[in-house]
């Protein structure tokens, strides 16, 4: 069973689908953020897999997924500050943050700003790299990632970007294009556990391994033979990989840079 509600605030209207925690289960709460453009929707394998072993909330941010399109500009702070607010109304000591594509730079701030509610933060497909900064550079790897997505996914990413609409895309891409992530993740005082498709073409390897380098606490998966929505497409390994790497307390000393060049690429 799956409860829907609204959170309004500041504004901005963010609709909740929570998943009850099972009886018998004593995992954390996971909260899922989606990307520019989307929704809970290509979230929902993710989230139902979850579903099983813990309480999982998937959130849709303001003006996406169908919710009223704010009729200011909302930067990254602000969404962040909104997302706050959401995860407190689930009277929760710390959850596990996860965010997927631009989510991961919500997720992010919102952990910066707020770590008394983040136990975790798991960036899945992160962006944007160097090489990506740029709408026409994004625009050639989605176009690629597409080539390697199932006809399901590819559905419900051109349905959420046809409901998303241009404008309120490009206010938020604005955003996205300039946010330094890679310094934000060094900043979190949590673990990080970065999760991508081995064949991602967003977020590639060399970038992903940056942002576990800088990290204080930090691992990186990989999943074999999947893209960008690694979620949707293999739900189970990557809610595997949640849980597993969330489930108890990392340790506090800070790995070696050389170390952390050692680890195996699946499993890092």
């Amino acid at each position: 069973m799956v409860l829907r509600r609204l959170l309004v605030t500041s504004g901005l209207t963010f609709r909740i689908l929570e998943s009850p925690r099972p009886a018998d289960s004593h995992a954390p709460t996971v909260v899922l953020v989606h990307g520019i453009g989307m929704s809970h929707r290509y979230l929902s394998r993710l989230h139902d897999v979850l579903a099983a072993t813990t309480r999982v909330v998937s959130v849709d941010l303001p003006g996406f997924g169908g919710l009223p399109k704010p009729r200011f500009d909302v930067s990254i702070p602000q969404m962040a500050a909104g997302l706050a607010q959401a995860i407190a109304s689930l009277d929760d000591d710390r959850v596990v943050l996860v965010g997927h594509s631009m989510g991961v730079q919500w997720a992010a701030e919102t952990a910066l700003r707020h770590p008394e509610y983040v136990r975790a933060v798991v960036p899945i497909g992160p962006v944007v790299d160097d090489e990506h900064r740029s709408l026409g550079a994004q625009a050639r790897a989605l176009a690629l990632d597409t080539l390697g997505e199932t006809p399901s996914i590819n559905t419900v990413v051109f349905t959420d970007y046809l409901r998303c609409g241009v404008r309120w895309y490009l206010r938020q891409a604005r955003h996205m294009l300039a946010y330094p992530l890679e310094g934000r993740i060094a900043a979190l005082t949590m673990p990080v556990l970065v999760v991508r498709g081995s064949e991602d073409p967003i977020a590639g390897r060399a970038w992903c391994r940056r942002l576990r380098d800088a990290a204080a606490m930090s691992r990186l998966v990989e999943i074999p033979g999947h893209h960008h929505v690694a979620q949707q497409s293999a739900p189970r390994a990557v809610a595997s990989a949640i849980l597993a790497h969330t489930a108890g307390a990392w340790p506090t000393v800070v790995p070696t840079a050389s170390a952390r060049r050692g680890r195996t690429p699946s499993a890092s």
